[in-house]
C-alpha cells in the first residue's frame, strides 16, 4: 500500500503550525507513509465577486485558502490512500497508524456527535449542524438525521481518510475543475448561513448526498481542544488545536501547548 499524508500550510509562520506539522511529518515517516506540506497556493480558488457573500476577510488573499486541501486529490492516481490533516493538529509519537482505520471504505473521519464532547460544545453542534446542513435535509435523499441529541451528523474535514476508491467521484476532473462545478457554487460564494463555512460543509453535503461508504472514526484521532474535558484528551492521538482564540498566546506559546499534550 502506497499512502501520503498531505498537508497545507500557506500564510504567515506559526509556532502553532510549525510545531503541529513537525509532529505529523515525524509521524508519516513513523508509519512508512510519504508527506506533503504544501506551502503555496495551486488552486486559487475564488468566490464569484458578483454573488458572494463572503466577508473582505475571508478573501483578503485574493483566494479562499480554505479549499486549498484538495489539491491533495491530485495525487491519488500515485496513491492507494491519502489523508488530509490540518496544520493545527499535533499527532502524539507512537499513535496508531490511521490508514489502518478505514477498511474498505471510501472515506473515514470524526463525526462531531459522537464525540465525548462537553455540554457546552454538544450545543454548539446542534446549532451549528442546523446552521449549515437543515436546508439541505431531504433534498436529493440527504439526511442529516437531527433526531441524535447532539444534533445532525457530519465529520469534522480536519482529518480525514480516503482509500483510491474515493477518486471515482471526481469522474476524472482535476481538484480545481472538482470544486468549481455549479453544484458547489453556494458553498464557495457563501450563501445565506455558509458565508463562513469551509470544505467542511461542501464534502460533508458531497458525502452524504452520494451515500459515500463512511468509516466513523474514534474520536482520538480528531479530539478538539477545549471541546472534549481534559480526561479523555489524555487519551486521544491526534490533537486539533482548531480555536486559536482559546489557546494560550493564541497558540504561540507551544511550550505551554507541549505541557497541555
Amino acid at each position: 500500500m502506497k499512502r501520503l499524508i498531505y498537508q497545507v500550510y500557506v500564510g504567515a509562520r506559526s509556532n502553532l503550525y510549525d510545531w503541529c506539522t513537525e509532529s505529523v511529518k515525524a509521524y508519516a515517516e513513523s508509519i512508512n507513509a510519504d508527506y506533503i506540506l504544501q506551502t503555496m497556493p495551486k488552486l486559487f480558488i475564488k468566490p464569484d465577486p458578483f454573488t458572494t457573500n463572503r466577508s473582505e476577510g475571508a478573501s483578503r488573499l485574493g483566494y479562499l485558502p480554505i479549499f486549498e486541501k484538495e489539491n491533495a486529490f491530485e495525487y491519488f492516481p500515485e496513491y492507494d490512500q491519502i489523508a488530509i490533516i490540518d496544520s493545527d493538529i499535533y499527532i502524539r509519537e507512537n499513535s496508531p497508524n490511521v490508514f489502518d482505520e478505514i477498511g474498505d471504505n471510501d472515506f473515514a473521519g470524526v463525526y462531531e456527535r459522537e464525540m465525548p464532547v462537553t455540554p457546552e460544545y454538544a450545543n454548539k453542534i446542534r446549532n451549528y449542524s442546523r446552521m449549515q446542513y437543515s436546508s439541505l435535509d431531504g433534498q436529493s435523499g440527504m439526511d442529516f438525521d437531527f433526531d441524535h441529541p447532539n444534533g445532525g451528523a457530519f465529520m469534522n474535514m480536519g482529518m480525514m481518510v480516503m482509500n483510491k476508491s474515493f477518486s471515482k467521484q471526481l469522474n476524472g476532473m482535476s481538484p480545481k475543475e472538482w470544486i468549481t462545478q455549479p453544484m458547489f457554487k453556494a458553498f464557495v460564494d457563501g450563501k445565506g448561513t455558509w458565508k463562513w463555512s469551509t470544505d467542511q460543509t461542501l464534502l460533508n453535503t458531497f458525502i452524504n448526498m452520494n451515500k459515500i461508504s463512511v468509516k466513523h472514526l474514534d474520536y482520538k484521532f480528531n479530539a478538539l481542544y477545549t471541546a472534549i474535558p481534559n480526561d479523555y484528551l489524555k487519551e486521544a492521538h491526534f490533537i486539533h488545536f482548531f480555536l486559536k482564540d482559546k489557546l494560550p498566546n493564541r497558540g504561540e506559546n507551544v511550550e505551554e501547548l507541549k505541557q497541555i499534550v
